[in-house]
């Protein structure tokens, strides 16, 4: 059974970077055709699509906050990790790791979550 856990600090700074990683269990993430998501939900933005990190390796992110984001793996350990850089206290979001067959971007195709984690900017 496929399993997804987010882990990282729960409390971040203004303007420092935001760290989250993913541990994949019952699959791996070099499982041709899947991506894996990294997906935020806020009160005010909803459902956000971050970016997500093909079977691959290929990175792919969300154009409003490429400039701040990039996604890795560690295939050793079967995890992929985010990071967010200059973060604000709009970044404050429940975070989700995800995972998708075949694309990479719709929300409402991703069929495997993490619990989420949830991640506040502030002083």
């Amino acid at each position: 059974q496929l399993q997804l856990r987010e882990s990282g600090p729960g409390l971040v700074k203004p303007s420092q970077t935001l760290s989250l990683t993913c541990t994949v269990s019952g699959g791996s993430i070099t499982t041709n055709s899947y991506y894996w998501g990294w997906i935020r939900q806020s009160p005010v933005k909803g459902l956000e699509w971050m970016g997500s990190i093909a079977y691959g390796g290929g990175t792919y992110y969300n154009p409003d906050i490429k400039s701040r984001t990039s996604i890795s793996r560690d295939t050793s350990k079967n995890q992929f990790t985010l990071q967010l850089s200059s973060v604000s206290p709009e970044d404050t979001a429940v975070y989700y790791c995800a995972r998708v067959f075949g694309q990479y971007a719709d929300v409402a195709r991703f069929e495997s979550w993490g619990q989420g984690t949830q991640v506040t900017v502030s002083s």
